[in-house]
Formats: structure tokens, C-alpha cells, sequence
């Protein structure tokens, strides 16, 4: 069984997508729409040096835009997955993916997202921290005892992202490096996100979704909010749980280890970079299990993979 995931923020790098657009009409589409939709110039974000694309209200949009391109010409190739998922931002390329959300309406909503998780707190009042070398549940238990900071994201067994407010999270830093994490990293963002911080953000984000139709599932996809596996039976939680997702931890590990014991063998990562990759492998490791992956952040990439999986 094939599943597609899709990375979120921090994988962006500047020229990602272009060979796409240079190479298929279907990702030059994608990206020509995108630009008559958005308020920016996506193209000069994804191709060119510059500074926006690290900027969270133009980050997500050009992610989106990015991905659903290269998904565009493995679907174009008869590439089929079995369940689709993304981290963070990228579960709504995994929507898209599955038929659920047309492009246009995902990228609305994403630049709303963006602009929103961007704006809920001031620059250097929340931060977030990965912590390595510490056991998940150590980490929780560290966060649960202090005031305003949170687990973010369970990457992967040893790599946890706390977040919350400045203080909390260095507090949390000194508490957690006591307790045996091999090193705390604070991470280079505009914002703490996945915390009650961004609370507000969510709802008024779901203001923005209460307008996008839902289409049925052609393929079925797994939440970040509850790593479980989302169809057309629970198809009207959706809205409700990306309202959720602002705000609450990414529950990555828990995701892919759903996956894998639904019988998902093979892990195409679709979009810049291999951390989805690096991530999957040693859930899969911690889980005894096998499993192949392929990324897709390239051109040339995409005849590989479907020579490898058609």
C-alpha cells in the first residue's frame, strides 16, 4: 500500500517547483493559477532569492502551490495512493490530494492561514524549541507542569518541537535538558505555533472554511489532530479539526504508525526536501517495521518513482 505526505513549513527553499513549471504544463498551470488567485507574486517566491518565502503568510501558500504541482504530474502518470497525509500545512495538500478540497479553495484558505498564524502573536512573544535525545512522553510530562508551553509536533521517535511563550519554552529547555534531552534547539520561526496561543487563529480561520465545499474522498487521508484515518463517514469533522490543528499538537509519529499498521508499506514524500523521509524511517524503526520511501522534490525525480510504483 502506497501513501503520499506532504511536508509543511520549514521545507521551503528558494527555487523549489520551478522545473516543474519549466517541464509539465499541468504544474505550469498550477502555478499560473496560483498566481491569478493570490495577492503576491508566488512565482518570484518559489524561484527567485528572496525573503518572503520564509514568511509565514507567504510560506504556506507557495508550499501548497509547490506541492500540488509535482502531485499534478504523478497523477498524470497513473500514480495512485492508497491514504495521503500531511504535516502540519501539509494536510491540505493532503485534502487536495484526496479529492476532498478543490486547489483554489485550499489555497484561500492556506493564505488566510498564513496571514492569521502570522498576525495572532507578535514576533518575540512565542517561541518553539526541537528537543532531541528525549522520550515523548518525558518531554509531555516536563510541559505539562509548566504554564504556556506545549508539545508542537511528535516528529519522530527522538526529535519533539515544544511551543508556548518565550520564557516557558527556555524554562521548559532547562527543565527537559536535566532530565537527559541530548540538546535543545531553538527554532528559527515567526511564531509558537500548534499552541493555545494561536487559539484565535483557528477560529477565525474557520470562518474561512465554513465557505469551501467538501467533495466526497476519492482517497482517504490521516489528520494530524487525531492520526486517524478520515472518509467520507466523518467527512463533516474536517472543518472542525483544521479549526483544531492551529492550535493543537501534530501527532506526526502517531500518523505514520496508523498508516503503517493499516498495511502502508511504501512513503512517497511529495514536495521540497526529505524531512518526512528522515521522520518516517525511524518511526518505522521504533515500530520494527519495513518500508520504502521515495521523495519527489525534483523533475527528474518523478520518472523514478513511477518506474519504481506503476
Amino acid at each position: 500500500m502506497i501513501a503520499f505526505v506532504f511536508p509543511g513549513q520549514g521545507a521551503q527553499v528558494v527555487g523549489m517547483g520551478k522545473d516543474f513549471y519549466e517541464n509539465s504544463e499541468l504544474s505550469k498551470n498550477i502555478f499560473d493559477e496560483a498566481a491569478e488567485l493570490l495577492d503576491f507574486d508566488v512565482k518570484k517566491v518559489c524561484f527567485e532569492e528572496n525573503e518572503a518565502i520564509n514568511i509565514t503568510e507567504y510560506t504556506q501558500a507557495a508550499m501548497l502551490t509547490t506541492s500540488v504541482a509535482m502531485l499534478e504530474v504523478l497523477k498524470e502518470k497513473g500514480l495512485k495512493p492508497d491514504v495521503c497525509a500531511g504535516l502540519s500545512l501539509g494536510e491540505y495538500c493532503a485534502l487536495v490530494a484526496s479529492g476532498v478540497m478543490d486547489f483554489e479553495d485550499a489555497l484561500k484558505a492556506v493564505r488566510q492561514r498564513g496571514i492569521l498564524m502570522q498576525e495572532a502573536v507578535p514576533t518575540g512573544i512565542g517561541a518553539m524549541s526541537a528537543i532531541i535525545g528525549l522520550d515523548a512522553d518525558v518531554i509531555a510530562g516536563i510541559c505539562d507542569k509548566i504554564d504556556e508551553v506545549s508539545v508542537a509536533n511528535y516528529n519522530c521517535p527522538g526529535q519533539i518541537v515544544i511551543t508556548g511563550k518565550k520564557e516557558a519554552v527556555e524554562k521548559a529547555n532547562e527543565e527537559l535538558k536535566e532530565a537527559g534531552a541530548r540538546r535543545c534547539v531553538m527554532l528559527n520561526v515567526s511564531g509558537p505555533f500548534h499552541s493555545e496561543m494561536l487559539k484565535t487563529a483557528g477560529e477565525e480561520l474557520y470562518r474561512v472554511l465554513e465557505n469551501v465545499e467538501l467533495k466526497d474522498f476519492e482517497i482517504p487521508y490521516v489528520t494530524n489532530v487525531t492520526a486517524k484515518y478520515v472518509t467520507n463517514e466523518n467527512k463533516n469533522e474536517i472543518k472542525e479539526m483544521l479549526k483544531d490543528q492551529v492550535s493543537s499538537s501534530v501527532l506526526w509519529i502517531q500518523s505514520v504508525e496508523n498508516m503503517i499498521e493499516q498495511g502502508v508499506d511504501t512513503f512517497v514524500e511529495i514536495g521540497p526536501g526529505k524531512t518526512l523521509t528522515g521522520f518516517i524511517k525511524k518511526i518505522a524503526k521504533a515500530v520494527d517495521k519495513e518500508v520504502t520511501t521515495y521523495n519527489v522534490e525534483k523533475y527528474e525525480d518523478v520518472e523514478a518513482v513511477v518506474n519504481a510504483l506503476a
